[in-house]
């Protein structure tokens, strides 16, 4: 059974606007705008943490309705310095968001679309600037919780559906690094000297990549020669995960929390056998909020560009278009 062919979302001309915006005396984010200049502000939150945005982040959303902000966050892609984990936290990030809405003198974000890490960013920023948000776009549901990271990083979870690219992740470390090996990737990937961080980078993203999506993602493993992508989506995850991402376990579902959003529609886009993000986070946060809208992709991983995820996402952005401003 092959894959279902891809939607190919909507074409958009190359950025109108693309420059960096310095939030304080280490960083200088990189953002670019794409779509209509004076149409319905979108963000776009990459995943990772220490993903990247690519000019098919813009596909989602049609350029007749939409003014498309897509975001480097602190150490990623073409935001400077690449790799850099000072001042870098959840809270820096959400203040990010929001300092680049007020430098683009935009009112009011219509959408704030994220996946993955997107998504705990998106839950973040909305629960701390709740005024600031029209809309939330959210897809493969990630809290950051330990159950959540403990499900991918460690025997018993992930590793019992793909136990040979486990074993492969595990057995880049020397033996007696296992025992405790998502802190041996971690000194390894703080390393200053690249012969030592980089192969750790590679070894860690090839893990992640090798489980996103239902079908082989040949295509993604591309990636692992990103010299803007291979460290910092390695290294800043990991920072994160060890810091269980400034927040305490399961603060983004917690009642008075979802309180402050009750109101902002939402839509979720789970797939079914997602493994880096298990739908368990996905169903807790839909119960937790019932206004929200939960659809299950039946045939999909975590990957956004799966078929019918990426249908359902691009379909939920063009009927958000229709919401008042």
């Amino acid at each position: 059974m092959g894959q279902p062919p891809q939607p190919t979302g909507y074409e958009h001309d190359d950025a109108w606007d693309t420059d960096w915006l310095r939030v304080d005396e280490v960083h200088e984010l990189y953002y670019e705008q794409y779509g209509k200049k004076d149409g319905l502000p979108a963000i776009y939150l990459h995943g990772g943490p220490g993903g990247h945005i690519t000019k098919n982040n813009a596909k989602f959303f049609n350029p007749d309705d939409y003014r498309v902000v897509l975001l480097d966050q602190r150490g990623c892609g073409n935001s400077k310095p690449n790799a850099n984990t000072i001042n870098n936290t959840t809270w820096h990030l959400v203040s990010d968001i929001e300092a680049l809405r007020k430098h683009l003198q935009i009112p009011k974000w219509h959408v704030v679309f994220g996946g993955s890490w997107g998504s705990t960013l998106a839950l973040a920023y909305a629960q701390t600037h709740p005024s600031s948000v029209g809309s939330l776009v959210l897809r493969g549901i990630f809290t950051v919780r330990s159950l959540e990271t403990n499900w991918t990083m460690l025997p018993g979870g992930a590793s019992m559906l793909w136990p040979d690219a486990f074993d492969e992740f595990m057995n880049f470390l020397p033996e007696e690094e296992r025992s405790d090996h998502v802190n041996a990737y971690h000194k390894r990937l703080m390393s200053d000297d690249e012969s030592v961080s980089h192969p750790a980078a590679r070894a860690w993203n090839k893990w992640e990549i090798s489980i996103s999506t239902l079908y082989p993602n040949t295509a993604g493993l591309a990636q692992l020669d990103d010299g803007a992508y291979l460290l910092a989506h390695a290294r800043i995850e990991a920072h994160y995960f060890m810091n269980k991402a400034w927040m305490e376990d399961g603060d983004l579902l917690k009642k008075e929390n979802i309180d402050k959003i009750r109101h902002i529609p939402a839509t979720i886009v789970q797939g079914r056998y997602d493994v880096v993000c298990p739908p368990i986070t996905a169903w807790e946060l839909h119960k937790a909020w019932p206004e929200s809208q939960l659809h299950w992709i039946d045939d999909a991983g975590h990957s956004a560009i799966e078929p019918k995820t990426y249908q359902k996402l691009i379909e939920t952005c063009s009927k958000y278009a229709g919401l008042p401003k």
